[in-house]
Formats: C-alpha cells, sequence, structure tokens
C-alpha cells in the first residue's frame, strides 16, 4: 500500500507523537476524503494539535477514538502502538487494513534503501553504513527509528534506515538490503511472546529483499534463518575479524585484511561485529572495500560512537564509569559486560519489571568475578537470580544515587563502574535519557 492508495479513502492515523504527526501531513498531502486522529494515550506532556494538523485531521480521543478507528477504511498506526492492543486486535477482527508510515514509505523507496533491525546493535550498524557510504561517495540519507521518521526524509538516491521491531511488523515490501545484528527475545510484552517478537522483527526479510546481511555468529538468527541463502558478516567467506600482518587482530574481507581492529575506536566484540555487518553491506551494494580500505578505516577511526551505548564518563577516581543505560534486556547487558572483560568490574541493573527471565544472565555470570548492584524495582529480582554464584556480590540500594555511592566503595581502584540495567527505563524516570542524566548527575555528585 502506498500513500497513493490512500486517496479519496476513510483513513485514521493512530498516535499523535512524531511519527503520527508525520502521517497525517504526508497524508494529507494526497488528499483523503476523511481523514481522522486518533489519540488513546491522552499524555498531559504531548504537544498540542492544533494549526495544519487540526485542520488536516480532527483528534478524536478516548472511547470515540475506538469507534473512528472502527469505521477506517486504513488505519495507520504509531510504531508505540503495540501489537498486543486490544483495539488492534478488534480491528484485525473486523478486517480492517493496519499499516504504517514506514511501510508507506517503503512501497515508494524499497529499491534505494538499506533497512536495518536487531535485538541489539541496529543503532550502531545503521549509523556505520551511513558514515562509511558517505566516507566513499556513496551520499545517504539517515534516518527511522534513530531520527526522522520516514514520511519526513527528504528526497535521495540512497536511503539508510534504522528500523524497530514495531515499525517491521507492518511491513509489506522489504528494502534493497536487509540487516539483521542480533536476536533475542525482548519487547514481548508488546509483541505478545518471544515467537511473536521474532515474526515481526524478521518480517523484515519476508518481502523479496535482493539482499540479506546478518551477524552469522549470531545463533537465534541461523537457527531462524536455516539453509536461507544471506550473506553472513563475521564468517571468513565475508567480513570477520582474524590475526593480521603484524599478528594483531585485523578486519579482513575474504583473504584481504583491510586494517587493524585497533582502528575501530568501539569496545566490545559485538562491536566488532557490527562493523563487520556494515562492511559487509558495503561490500554488496558495489563499493570495492579492498581497494578503499584506507578510507573506510579513517572514517572508523573518526565513528563517534552513539550516547548511552557503552559511554565512558570521565571521573577523577581513576575508576571508569559507564552509561550502557538502553541495555534494556539480560542478552543486552551481557554483552556489555563482555565489552570490559579482564577489568574490575561493578554493574549496576535494574529498572521497570517487565517480568523477564534473567536466567540466562546467570548462567552467562557464573564463572565471573563481578559485583552487581540492584536498584527498583527489578534490581533485587535480578540479584536473587544470581544468588548462590560463587564468584558474584550482590548488593541492593534503594536508588540510582545510592548504587553509584556503593560502587565506588567496592570497585578496586582502575575498575569499571557499568550502568547496563537490562531493564527499561520508565517508572521511575521518564525516559531512557533521563535515566542516563540521572547516572550522571549521580557520578558528579558522589565524586570526592
Amino acid at each position: 500500500m502506498r500513500l497513493l492508495d490512500l486517496r479519496g479513502r476513510k483513513v485514521a492515523v493512530w498516535g499523535t507523537g512524531r511519527e503520527g504527526r508525520a502521517a497525517v501531513t504526508a497524508i494529507a498531502a494526497h488528499g483523503p476524503a476523511d481523514l481522522v486522529a486518533v489519540d488513546d494515550g491522552g499524555s498531559p506532556v504531548s504537544p498540542p494539535w492544533d494549526g495544519h494538523l487540526a485542520t488536516a485531521a480532527p483528534l478524536v480521543t478516548g472511547e470515540a477514538g475506538a469507534e473512528r478507528l472502527a469505521a477506517a477504511e486504513v488505519v495507520v498506526r504509531s510504531p508505540g502502538v503495540p501489537n498486543t492492543h486490544p483495539w488492534l486486535a478488534e480491528l484485525r477482527r473486523r478486517q480492517v487494513p493496519v499499516t504504517q508510515g514506514t511501510a508507506l514509505w517503503l512501497a515508494d523507496h524499497a529499491a534505494r534503501t538499506v533497512g536495518v533491525t536487531g535485538s541489539k546493535g541496529k543503532s550502531t550498524t545503521s549509523s556505520l553504513i551511513s558514515h562509511l557510504l558517505a566516507a566513499v561517495d556513496r551520499p545517504n540519507v539517515f534516518g527511522g527509528n534513530i531520527g526522522v521518521p520516514t514520511l519526513e526524509l527528504p528526497a535521495a538516491d540512497l536511503y539508510v534506515l534504522e528500523l524497530s521491531s514495531y515499525q517491521c511488523s507492518d511491513l509489506t515490501d522489504s528494502p534493497r538490503v536487509a540487516v539483521v545484528t542480533a536476536l533475542f527475545p525482548e519487547h514481548l510484552d508488546a509483541h505478545g511472546g518471544e515467537r511473536e517478537y521474532y515474526r515481526d522483527k524478521l518480517n523484515l526479510l519476508a518481502h523479496g529483499p535482493e539482499t540479506i546481511v546478518v551477524n552469522g555468529a549470531d545463533p537465534r538468527l541461523a537457527a531462524e534463518l536455516g539453509d536461507r541463502p544471506v550473506v553472513r558478516a563475521g564468517t571468513p567467506d565475508t567480513t570477520y575479524v582474524a590475526g593480521g600482518p603484524d599478528g594483531t587482530p585485523w578486519f579482513h574481507l575474504g583473504d584481504q585484511p583491510l586494517f587493524p581492529r585497533a582502528v575501530l575506536p568501539l569496545v566490545g566484540r559485538h562491536n566488532e561485529g557490527n562493523l563487520c555487518v556494515a562492511l559487509s553491506v558495503l561490500d554488496v551494494l558495489g563499493v570495492d572495500v579492498r581497494a578503499r580500505r584506507d578510507t573506510v578505516a579513517v572514517a572508523v577511526a573518526e565513528f563517534q560512537g552513539l550516547a548511552h551505548r557503552l559511554t565512558e564518563i570521565v571521573d577523577p577516581s581513576g575508576l571508569t564509569f559507564v552509561d550502557d543505560t538502553l541495555a534494556t534486556s539480560p542478552y543486552a547487558a551481557m554483552h556489555a559486560i563482555d565489552a570490559y572483560d579482564g577489568r574490575a568490574l561493578t554493574v549496576i541493573v535494574g529498572g521497570a519489571d517487565r517480568g523477564l527471565d534473567y536466567t540466562p544472565l546467570r548462567e552467562h555470570l557464573a564463572e565471573r568475578e563481578i559485583t552487581v548492584i540492584g536498584v527498583p524495582d527489578s534490581g533485587s529480582r535480578i540479584v536473587a537470580a544470581l544468588d548462590g554464584l560463587p564468584k558474584v556480590r550482590c548488593e541492593v540500594t534503594d536508588d540510582l544515587v545510592g548504587a553509584v555511592r556503593l560502587a565506588r566503595r567496592v570497585t578496586p581502584a582502575g575498575g569499571v563502574v557499568l550502568l547496563s540495567p537490562a531493564a527499561p527505563s520508565y517508572g521511575r524516570f521518564r525516559n531512557f535519557e533521563h535515566r542516563s542524566e540521572a547516572f550522571a548527575q549521580a557520578v558528579r555528585d558522589t565524586a570526592g
């Protein structure tokens, strides 16, 4: 379904945030006969619905919104509307077509798009792809989940999109190059379960992409894809890390060494994997990575890590404080912990309790000497899941400031204090940025 297909139809846009606003503006430009906006959340922090938006699409709230959705010929939902929403179940029962702005946009732009998703690494990998393409004279426009809504993107010959599982779920067109960085259980409350989450995430691959690039070291991806023909980055026939000419780890493409691993400023093996995926995407897009390896190496060295993802905070004590507040699952926290292997480590965990199973984290830490500090709401449950591990010291505090203060006392000199909560931020904080700000402030307030 394209934007043009909405002309003359009764359309309801569900959601009044950034994506909903972009959808109303884009759809109104094509002249539907009846356009309405529906907001079932009633958030007091939502910006006003006025001006051209109110003129194009009157706003309906509450139960009246459900009636307007049911009466629509097409519903365009925002990514924030979960698949488990009861109104959505009713729309499907009535066979009302439901789509999203990203699906409408991809119907017209798929052939010029690299789409990146993944349970971990999609933001860094998509940013790397866009950054490296620009460095090798392949200008592109970057957007999607990480920034500008797709319906607001300017005209371009090439696009790179970061796509969430929510955005992938309604796609009926796959991008030319579909990329998956990792797969593990996440957002299960919004998708309805692990199988449903995998289905929605991998819908990115379901509609005829020209090429699929995946992290070849991810066991769940391997299991889900089976023998499907894909480019498996991180394996010897594509891009991978192995010993180089000087005996240190290098990035390779096939049998050709490209540049040392030390060129990449990001810590962690998972970031090595992210760069391998990005380099494979350049290769499948026709960039001669071998011939341009020096240019690529300079661009890699200049790449700035994204905020809230293993962001190190300078502290006069000599301890390294690390903000990884976007690690909202046990698997993401495990990657972060591995990034500091070999250093004395205290990790702060806990946040909104979604009832996740922390057994994988327990198994991952079984032989690891580490201190774990739990904060509300789920911190005490995570700590309980680690009970009995011989090398894991566990503590619980009342808040993030208390956790940072305790971490300063128990972390050896030169060690790392890592905020990798394995849980979302909502409830105690407005959003992940607020939690990040609170952590940085706690580090400052407890210094000295």
